[in-house]
């Protein structure tokens, strides 16, 4: 299983925010799409780098209340790490586990096609495992 079935089960919606964005407002973004980490982009619509939940509260912790009239592009994670619609899913989980973070932005051809998140990938292996599951019990009783 690929990328490109998690992105077919879920879309391809896609949050952005700008780096001149202030946390505060991030914070009521990522409310408002119930995510976790959102897109900072650049005028020409290429990643600029990635802000989570995850950031935001490490800079609360550091700087208080404060930290949330910082600008995105302050707090945000610069090195972004993709995946393409053909990556298999163990590799995404790979990544995912090795690198500590929860989403990953879905590239082709270089253009964001959409960001999936740890539990995205979760939920699709779950599934996958019940239907495999399903066709045992279907083959054992059929046999």
């Amino acid at each position: 299983m690929s990328v490109a079935s998690i992105l077919a089960d879920k879309g391809r919606d896609i949050v952005t925010a700008t780096g001149d964005e202030t946390v505060a407002d991030i914070c009521r973004v990522l409310t408002e799409h119930r995510i976790g980490a959102i897109l900072i982009t650049g005028s020409d619509g290429r990643i600029d780098g990635i802000l989570s939940e995850r950031d935001i509260v490490k800079a609360c912790a550091a700087h208080g209340p404060d930290a949330l009239k910082s600008k995105a592009a302050e707090l945000m994670t610069r090195d972004v790490i993709t995946v393409t619609p053909d990556d298999a899913i163990g590799t995404v989980m790979e990544r995912m586990t090795s690198g500590r973070f929860r989403h990953m932005p879905v590239l082709k051809d270089g253009a964001v096609i959409g960001v999936i998140s740890i539990g995205d990938v979760v939920k699709h292996r779950i599934a996958q495992a019940e239907r495999e599951a399903e066709e045992m019990r279907s083959y054992i009783a059929t046999a």
